[in-house]
């Protein structure tokens, strides 16, 4: 998954920045942000809508098989992985666990996928085995989704009812110039 800047995520909707005292007795709260508490604010406040439903094209349980692509263009070493996504709490963000090889190497990470009604845009944070964090815009048309960081890009063609996904990966070395580097398809086991 693309980007490496931690502070490009998209700012949630129920950020501080609302604002709101505490309620005083009698007063109405509600939580705004889990981790400021219960506060007295104006309005309801986000819900779900159709922009985080979207999302849900993601939850479920995936088998990732594929390859590296060398730099001439022929496969390289075999990728395969166990892919997992669900909702988090509250569901406004996905939780997506993968585990697996690329060649001989284990790998695996932690990514959360979520639509930030601030920002009006979707975002990616994918915390990968090797101790980085790859930050990463995500752009949804139809079935297609577009992830784009800092120095790689993929994109995820959705197909089969949603049941497979096919990703092509790559990277950039320069800023300008990307170039394949791995091509793997997702099967929907649940």
């Amino acid at each position: 998954m693309p980007g490496d800047r931690l502070q490009d995520w998209p700012k949630s909707s129920n950020c501080s920045r609302r604002g709101g005292a505490s309620p005083t007795r009698g007063q109405q709260g509600r939580v705004v942000a889990v981790n400021r508490g219960v506060e007295g604010t104006e309005g309801q406040g986000a819900g779900r809508g159709p922009r985080h439903d979207a999302l849900d094209v993601w939850v479920g349980r995936w088998i990732n098989v594929g390859h590296v692509i060398n730099e001439d263009g022929s496969p390289g070493p075999a990728i395969t992985t166990s892919d997992v996504y669900e909702w988090a709490p509250g569901g406004f963000f996905v939780v997506h666990k993968a585990y697996g090889r690329i060649g001989e190497f284990d790998v695996g990470g932690v990514e959360v996928i979520g639509y930030g009604e601030a920002s009006g845009a979707y975002g990616s944070h994918f915390f990968d085995s090797q101790g980085n964090v790859t930050v990463s815009s995500l752009v949804a048309r139809g079935d297609t989704w577009t992830y784009q960081g800092d120095t790689t890009r993929s994109t995820v063609e959705f197909s089969d009812d949603h049941r497979v996904q096919t990703v092509l990966h790559e990277r950039t070395d320069d800023g300008t110039t990307y170039r394949p580097s791995m091509k793997v398809t997702l099967a929907k086991v649940e």
